[in-house]
């Protein structure tokens, strides 16, 4: 049994190092990232099985993303090897008041050309608990955005879960023709878990709601409810940084019962805050899928995201007994 399968590009980072702008000298350090995969390798290493559909190129690159994967523990045999090019994203990370800075350079991409039947989702949802998507797939193009309303419709039609994450990269879905809303909403109709907040409400409702307050985030999330009849869970955190180094981040869920709201917890020395969404999706999730109730998944989420703050590259790979440390309380050195 797969505890979930996340379908997504495979991306290589490209940072500077340190805290410099890119190319001010003459090296770059890589990381293996993505936003789904980032989710697998977070629940990995919480002890779930997990699983990668992809595509890469059949080519050092490529297949050092597909190995990086699966040291982390994630079943890889879901990624096919085709032409095209690797994803490659370049990161400049933030210093004090600047922020960090990202460029794209994933146009033509192993993942972004493949046509939508090039994945078998009978063989590849076997036996599968969840299937988890984002919004950065269909961004891609009109193939992607393809797939990835195949593959959810197909997980619901053998009776799979499906979770989705609206991160909305607006240059993505600027490159091409596209129109947002209506694949969004055929992507969210089939889930049953939304990791979002009131801003991916509007665009999906095509209205405005404020996120000032817990009753007006009520608001959005009793309107996503009614628009949408399977969807049972609405995930999302709230984030206020006061420079690249401290921020203040609460977590917040929303089921058709109510809310649970969390405290601000304050993150100074932020040594990487990318992939910190996505550690807290595979946080809930975690909890979740241990049997957990909507409480326990929003602060296991909260936690999680919070470590990830402590660690380079883009995915949290933290243990249950770390996650269990921090819940405690314990910062002092584990002996």
């Amino acid at each position: 049994m797969t505890d979930l399968v996340a379908f997504g590009e495979l991306l290589l980072r490209l940072s500077a190092p340190g805290r410099e702008l890119l190319l001010q000298s003459n090296r770059l350090d890589v990381q293996v990232g993505g936003a789904e995969a980032n989710v697998a390798v977070g629940l990995a290493h919480l002890g779930h099985a997990t699983r990668m559909v992809s595509a890469v190129p059949g080519n050092p690159l490529g297949r050092a993303a597909v190995a990086a994967l699966g040291a982390a523990g994630v079943d890889t045999r879901g990624v096919i090897e085709r032409d095209g090019r690797m994803g490659l994203y370049f990161l400049s990370p933030g210093a004090g008041l600047r922020a960090a800075d990202i460029v794209y350079d994933r146009a033509g991409s192993s993942f972004a050309t493949a046509p939508e039947d090039a994945f078998d989702w009978r063989t590849l949802l076997s036996g599968a608990k969840r299937l988890h998507l984002s919004g950065i797939t269909p961004a891609l193009g009109p193939g992607s955005a393809a797939a990835a309303i195949i593959a959810a419709e197909m997980a619901r039609e053998l009776g799979v879960a499906v979770s989705f994450d609206g991160n909305y990269r607006a240059r993505l879905w600027e490159v091409w023709d596209s129109d947002p809303r209506t694949i969004l909403r055929r992507l969210v109709g089939q889930a049953d878990i939304l990791f979002g907040n009131h801003r991916d409400i509007a665009l999906l409702l095509g209205r405005e709601f404020s996120g000032d307050g817990p009753d007006r985030r009520r608001e959005a999330a009793e309107a996503a409810f009614d628009a949408f009849p399977k969807l049972q869970a609405i995930a999302s955190t709230a984030r206020h940084p006061e420079d690249a180094d401290r921020h203040r981040i609460s977590a917040r869920i929303d089921t058709r019962d109510g809310a649970h709201q969390s405290e601000e917890v304050v993150i100074s020395g932020i040594v990487d805050r990318i992939g910190g969404g996505d550690a807290f999706a595979a946080g809930v999730l975690h909890a979740l899928l241990d049997g957990g109730d909507p409480e326990r998944a929003m602060h296991e989420g909260l936690a999680l995201t919070c470590l990830k703050h402590s660690l380079p590259g883009d995915a949290s790979r933290f243990r249950r007994e770390d996650l269990a440390a921090f819940l405690a309380g314990g910062f002092d050195v584990r002996r």
